[in-house]
């Protein structure tokens, strides 16, 4: 008899110390600043230099890990604006730090007494070309509403993450963010085609390219990806679209164990032509934890060992009787312990707000260790296994709690010392970097590196690699105003 898939039923619908860096070159006090302030002002208007109290919602994370009073918050309305205010900053010796939703877990905005620019009024979707399948961006605008821009023209911007109401498109370039469908699409770096970048010297450098194929010299595109800032700041991109998929089909699976999860990935990809859109990982202790945490996301069946979320896609054909078909193959030979497929879009919706609260679900207790690596993905159960032996052995009372982007080999790991000693904090980081470069893992993989991953950067990527990269960081920014501090640690 063949294994029994039931049918979903009404299933389912972060505080810690600032930083505070030593004061140093840019750094300026109040008393100093009438000028360039007023200078500011003058470039944006009096209304969007923000400095005193107002900038409190600019001075801490949303985690509240990372905390950093910026001197003032500038508010510029395009690019040109952008380039002023860092002209003002280059001439006065400040230091810049741009900031989208905030939303990032690595302390990539905390900088004391920087000038940090806001380009939450740089909201504008220029264009979407439906013939091109691309979109024309500026910096501030957020992820969702692009979701919905792309939704109208029948296609999709298949970038998709918890915090996508308020993540914004020059966050998650300066991240190179990934989410829950890059085993299908790529992270953002994949998506983009073009970039609009401002330099340290106020400079623009336009690289609106629409092309898919552009061989003219060296990829300045893909430099500024992923460097959170350092390098310039992101005004503006041109962004990949895909067609909308016509059907869908979305589950949630008890499976046996890890191999027998990416077993079931492998059969799913042949069945379905590779539509595979997101498969996650939900071991038990996060689910336990979302339990006690969103009681009201009701979890349809009992908690298991190891459970996943997954979502295929079609273009063309209906996919739930493939999804069925696997899933109670699956369990007919003991692979998959339970399933419940969503019937609607409301219990699909359901099945990912279990999924899409892993950061609320996370930050909900201090002190942690948050880590954000990669791995193969044959790996990943030796890598669980390795990390329970040796923080038994290095803090018998610690807990962890992780979620996995399994189809891609992403592990978010956090661990719960029962101490907040910041050598014991770093020494658990440096365990957890032990096992992965153990396994030919990477040590991030979406989150950015910002401050929490200085040391980790310092002790783990090749030496030769960081030379290339202080190398690039000072022929770019080479007073170290742009963000500084983060990303490439000194030598």
């Amino acid at each position: 008899m063949r294994g029994e898939i039931r049918r979903a039923r009404g299933c389912v619908k972060g505080g810690g110390r600032g930083f505070r860096p030593a004061e140093g070159d840019g750094d300026a006090t109040m008393k100093d600043m009438a000028t360039p302030l007023q200078e500011l002002r003058d470039a944006v208007g009096d209304g969007h230099v923000l400095t005193g109290s107002d900038t409190d919602r600019f001075a801490r994370d949303w985690t509240g890990k990372w905390q950093a009073h910026p001197l003032a918050v500038v508010r510029p309305g395009d690019t040109e604006q952008v380039a002023d205010c860092v002209r003002i900053a280059a001439r006065h010796g400040l230091s810049v730090v741009p900031v989208g939703g905030n939303t990032g877990l690595v302390g990539g905005t905390a900088n004391e007494g920087a000038l940090m620019l806001s380009l939450e009024r740089m909201d504008r979707i220029r264009e979407i070309r439906d013939d091109a399948r691309l979109a024309v961006v500026e910096a501030g605008v957020v992820l969702s509403d692009l979701h919905d821009a792309a939704d109208a023209h029948g296609m999709v911007f298949p970038l998709t993450f918890g915090a996508r109401g308020s993540a914004r498109i020059g966050g998650a370039l300066s991240t190179n963010a990934g989410g829950s469908n890059v085993v299908r699409y790529g992270p953002t770096r994949n998506l983009c085609l073009g970039l609009e970048v401002v330099l340290a010297d106020g400079r623009v450098l336009d690289l609106m390219s629409e092309l898919h194929k552009d061989n003219s010299g060296y990829d300045l595109r893909d430099l500024f990806i992923g460097a959170e800032g350092t390098l310039g700041i992101v005004t503006g991109a041109v962004l990949r679209l895909h067609p909308r998929p016509a059907y869908r089909a979305t589950a949630l699976a008890a499976v046996r164990d890890l191999p027998a999860a990416l077993r079931l990935l492998h059969v799913l990809q042949r069945a379905t032509d590779g539509a595979v859109e997101a498969f996650e990982y939900m071991p038990s202790i996060y689910m336990r934890e979302l339990a006690r945490v969103r009681p009201d996301l009701r979890q349809p069946f009992e908690i298991h060992n190891h459970t996943i979320m997954v979502e295929i896609a079609s273009l063309s054909r209906p996919v739930d009787e493939a999804l069925e078909n696997v899933l109670a193959d699956a369990a007919e030979e003991g692979g998959v312990l339970d399933a419940v497929v969503a019937q609607s879009e409301q219990q699909r919706t359901d099945i990912w707000a279990m999924r899409e609260a892993a950061a609320e679900v996370t930050f909900t207790r201090l002190p942690i260790v948050d880590n954000d690596v990669c791995l193969p993905i044959d790996r990943i159960a030796e890598f669980y296994a390795a990390i329970d032996e040796r923080l038994a052995a290095m803090d018998p009372g610690a807990e962890h709690l992780s979620v996995s982007h399994l189809g891609d080999g992403n592990v978010h790991l956090t661990l719960y010392p029962t101490r907040d000693d910041p050598d014991h904090l770093d020494a658990l980081r440096a365990m957890v970097e032990d096992v992965t470069v153990a396994l030919r893992g990477s040590i991030s993989a979406e989150h950015g590196i910002g401050l929490a991953k200085l040391a980790t950067m310092r002790r783990r990527k090749d030496g030769v690699a960081l030379d290339v990269m202080r190398a690039i960081k000072a022929a770019l920014d080479p007073d170290d105003r742009m963000n500084p501090g983060k990303v490439v640690p000194g030598a």
